[in-house]
């Protein structure tokens, strides 16, 4: 914890500069190959690529992304009952650095090997590192909400780098290409890890020790068991590149989307059915359970972005603007930016309408992010029947259907987040962001699957494509709409437990 008379960062907690630009060279890292994997997967193998089809690349994509997310929820566990947060974000940051090396280097099997390094290291750096923001300040602190604002700059921030320097070093196959892109993000990752190694003291007691840390014999059992499950990967990854065994992507990712959707609603009924819950407590999370369902819909949409509409930047859209061909990757670093751009009207705005007791319920804003969302695939809906004539469409598509994605994403995702920590019963305050954390997972999978659907010699198909998730995602947001209008416990929930807490009180 610090005090504001202490050296400052922006009137923040000093340590919050380690994390902001640790978190800022890791996503950096992290977008900026998340940009070339579809796109180096599909290439040929005169391109440098991988030559994979289509709907291989896109389910290895979800598999990829979807990983990434819901590895946090034992990477959280490892730091708070082994080895706190400091080190997983230290050894996090290492795996990172290893996987991108590992990618720079050109062999099919090295590519693999590399992916899954990288879900290692960002299920041990991603979910502790933003924990330690919010250790770094003190319960009383008023500066605590800034200081994750700050961070989540560095977030966008970093992404924009990823997105610029890699999608430039990709699309320069005469002077650079893919590995050098994928080595760029290996060299940003170790900026990172430099700078949280020289600052580290900044953090002071943040994510020192683990929170709750096991026993002697607890710490065992527990290492016994990690080391068990990475020899158990490295046996299937050994036995898949020597062709023991086959594997079909677009089969494994429908089976891993079925059981994270099964996961997800049998830890949900665990806890609705066996947590001992009160009435209240029960109807906020069948509200919840709302907010989930739009989270995994939204993604599955929104994340199009790195696999169908990447393919489609590349070929079929007009690059040249004055004689200069705008990287394909460029065009993901909208999105931050309008981030940038948005958030503070975004802020402001829920702050306005809350002075003014007409803020929207979570379920209203959730589904109308939803919808939004919806609307920029109603836009590619349009670009891709342009395109299927014959001719390549205009960049301000691609520009109009992102900043509809992030206004959508600006509506739900940080209402999610909120919604999740309001309604969840506070014993099980947690578990439940756990288990929220699924749909980002199941979204992500899903995305890929939808994505493996784009055939580029069968661009008449996209159209279709884009018009089924639209429909689909805004048949989805009418629905929350109408439970939320109908409804009026969406804002009641949060006085119902107040009321409850108060006679529980009085009858104790």
């Amino acid at each position: 914890m610090t005090t504001q008379t202490e050296k400052t960062f922006f009137g923040q907690p000093e340590g919050l500069k380690t994390l902001f630009f640790t978190e800022m060279w890791e996503r950096m890292s992290y977008y900026g190959m998340r940009m070339l994997l579809v796109l180096f997967m599909t290439a040929t193998l005169q391109e440098g690529g991988l030559a994979l089809t289509v709907a291989s690349a896109a389910a290895i994509y979800g598999l990829y992304t979807g990983s990434v997310y819901f590895m946090g929820l034992p990477g959280g566990w490892i730091a708070d009952r082994l080895i706190g947060g400091q080190k997983a974000v230290w050894y996090g940051g290492l795996i990172i650095m290893c996987g991108h090396i590992i990618l720079a280097i050109p062999h099919e099997h090295t590519f693999f090997i590399g992916l899954v390094f990288v879900i290692l290291g960002t299920g041990l750096l991603k979910p502790n590192i933003g924990a330690m923001v919010g250790q770094l300040y003190s319960d009383e602190d008023k500066r605590r909400d800034s200081g994750y604002a700050i961070y989540y700059m560095g977030i966008n921030l970093g992404s924009v780098i990823g997105y610029s320097v890699c999608g430039y070093l990709m699309e320069d196959q005469d002077n650079f290409g893919w590995h050098w892109a994928f080595g760029a993000a290996a060299i940003g990752m170790a900026v990172g890890l430099f700078q949280y190694r020289r600052t580290i003291d900044k953090l002071n007691s943040a994510g020192a020790k683990p929170e709750s840390p096991l026993s002697s014999r607890g710490k065992t059992i527990s290492w016994l068991i990690i080391s068990s499950v990475l020899i158990c990967i490295v046996v299937i990854m050994a036995m898949i590149m020597s062709g023991t065994i086959s594997v079909d992507p677009v089969t494994i990712a429908q089976y891993v989307a079925f059981v994270f959707t099964l996961t997800f609603f049998l830890y949900y009924g665990a806890i609705y059915f066996g947590g001992n819950l009160s009435g209240s407590e029960k109807k906020r999370l069948w509200a919840l359970l709302l907010v989930c369902v739009a989270s995994a819909c939204f993604w599955s949409g929104f994340e199009q972005a790195g696999s169908s509409m990447n393919l489609f930047t590349r070929d079929y859209t007009d690059r040249i603007v004055n004689g200069f061909e705008i990287p394909t990757g460029w065009f993901q670093s909208l999105n931050a930016m309008f981030i940038v751009l948005l958030s503070p009207f975004f802020a402001a705005l829920w702050i306005n309408l809350g002075k003014r007791l007409v803020s929207p319920s979570y379920g209203i804003k959730c589904a109308i992010g939803l919808i939004i969302m919806a609307s920029g695939f109603i836009v590619m809906f349009f670009a891709a029947q342009h395109a299927a004539s014959g001719m390549k469409v205009a960049p301000y598509w691609l520009v109009a259907t992102y900043f509809l994605h992030t206004v959508g994403e600006l509506c739900l995702s940080p209402v999610a987040l909120s919604a999740v920590s309001k309604l969840s019963p506070r014993r099980f305050a947690g578990q439940m962001m756990g288990v929220f954390v699924l749909t980002y997972s199941i979204g992500n999978i899903i995305s890929g699957l939808l994505a493996g659907n784009f055939d580029p010699n069968r661009i008449d198909q996209l159209p279709n494509l884009y018009l089924q998730i639209s429909l689909f995602s805004i048949g989805i947001g009418i629905v929350i709409l109408l439970i939320a209008f109908k409804s009026r416990f969406w804002e009641n929930l949060a006085e119902e437990e107040a009321t409850e807490t108060s006679a529980n009180r009085v009858t104790a």
